[in-house]
């Protein structure tokens, strides 16, 4: 029986440090959990001469991550080097070789998932994901064996942090979303670059694993209606707030049972919902299952050691499933080939509650047109707030409707926005009931 597991890193960012210092100092603790010592035997990085404020013996370190995947005595490779290429090359490699593999990688889940877990059956090994959605929320175990009796009706998530923290920041300080951005670099909650957390895409990769996992089937990243934040502004939050709701970036997935709707976008959730408390980079996330109804999963989704407390539980898992002699022999949820894959219903046939925010001339009729366009495409008003009244200026007014298709609001909008007293393209942001 084997009792020492030998581990490789690829990538010795804050996450990797952090995971290395998870495994000194808390090494009795993690050994004990996992049934055998947990060595980290080699380490790969781009720089190895930067200190990373943990203690290791230089000598394990390489700038060669083939080091590490062809090692014979390394059980299990942790890749924490992040994006597409050459992370994806990486693990096929490794699980090619018979290693194990532990991810953090979100990106290269979400469009090789067929690929990794097909390769990892063929090999016998195992792959564990949990720091990928939600850091160290245990959300992917929950999934995976918690949950594992229940159909999973529905999910609802807050799971990128910079977004969440940038419409908390605009709604608790009544900041502009520039300036919370800015602030947010400073801090460190946002990348230099932000797209990808601002456009929705880094929320859509993990909602394709969230989504793929619940319903036993491959969750397409090109499947997944993505809209990001950069058009809210701090009106926009005031005026939801007023309304009982507040606006937050949704990771969204149901069972239809023809279908999944599986989104990405800015909603409305009412302030009493669980979720409406998730604020700055905390991360939430809100299942409803057909057996234990719905439970709800909360915590810091980014941080190095937070993230790290992920990796290094998986690191375990693994660890004690090779010194039992069932690693790679346990079936997974995550995918089976040949399991029938699930069809996407689109966004255009689902129908939501809309808080639209129309900027127009302060002339007398312009709401009639407006409520005219809108009736005729059957869409209904429920509420109408004009505050402003200024002769001649440009004011918002904030309408919310009554249940209408996508398709049928997006029409109606495009009729609306060419009318000549429309002095901008009109906000549309869905309101949610979160259940």
């Amino acid at each position: 029986m084997k009792n020492d597991i030998k581990v490789g890193l690829i990538g010795f960012g804050t996450v990797g440090a952090s995971a290395v210092r998870i495994i000194n100092e808390n090494n009795l603790k993690v050994s004990t959990r996992a049934g055998g010592k947990i060595i980290v035997k080699r380490i790969a990085d781009k720089d190895i001469t930067t200190g990373r404020g943990v203690k290791i013996d230089k000598k394990i370190l390489t700038t060669d991550a083939y080091q590490v995947i062809k090692d014979p005595e390394i059980d299990i490779v942790v890749e924490l080097i992040g994006g597409l290429e050459p992370a994806h090359k990486f693990i096929i490699e490794a699980l090619n070789n018979g290693k194990h593999v532990v991810t953090a990688n979100k990106a290269v889940l979400a469009k090789y998932w067929e690929e990794i877990m097909e390769t990892a059956k063929k090999n016998g090994v195992d792959v564990y994901i949990e720091a990928t959605v939600g850091a160290g929320i245990p959300v992917i175990q929950a999934l995976h064996d918690g949950l594992a009796a229940n159909n999973i009706r529905s999910i609802y998530g807050i799971v990128n942090g910079t977004t969440n923290y940038i419409l908390t920041r605009m709604l608790e300080d009544k900041k502009d979303f520039e300036e919370v951005l800015k602030d947010a670099q400073k801090k460190g909650y946002a990348e230099a670059d932000p797209s990808t957390d601002l456009s929705g895409k880094d929320a859509a990769n993990k909602l394709a694993i969230l989504s793929s996992i619940a319903f036993d089937t491959v969750v397409d990243l090109k499947d997944i209606y993505c809209e990001g934040i950069t058009r809210i502004t701090r009106k926009d939050m005031m005026d939801a707030r007023e309304l009982g709701y507040v606006i937050k970036l949704l990771a969204i997935a149901k069972d239809y049972g023809d279908a999944l709707d599986v989104r990405v976008h800015p909603a409305l959730i009412s302030s009493e919902h669980q979720l409406a408390a998730v604020d700055d980079v905390y991360n939430g996330i809100y299942f409803v299952g057909d057996a234990v109804g719905p439970v709800m999963f909360y915590g810091q989704g980014a941080g190095g050691s937070s993230a790290a407390s992920a990796v290094v539980s998986d690191i375990i898992y693994i660890a004690r499933n090779i010194i039992n002699g069932v690693a790679g022999k346990v079936p997974s949820v995550f995918f089976e080939k040949g399991k029938s894959l699930r069809k996407i219903r689109p966004i255009d046939e689902i129908s939501f509650r809309y808080f639209l925010r129309f900027i127009v001339l302060d002339r007398p009729g312009v709401f009639a047109k407006i409520a005219g366009l809108l009736a005729k495409h059957g869409i209904s008003i429920s509420s109408v707030d004009q505050k402003e009244q200024h002769s001649g200026s440009k004011v918002p007014v904030i309408i919310t409707t009554h249940e209408a298709k996508e398709k049928e609001m997006r029409k109606a909008l495009s009729e609306i926005d060419k009318l000549a007293v429309i002095g901008e393209k009109t906000l549309a942001l869905r309101m949610e009931k979160g259940e």
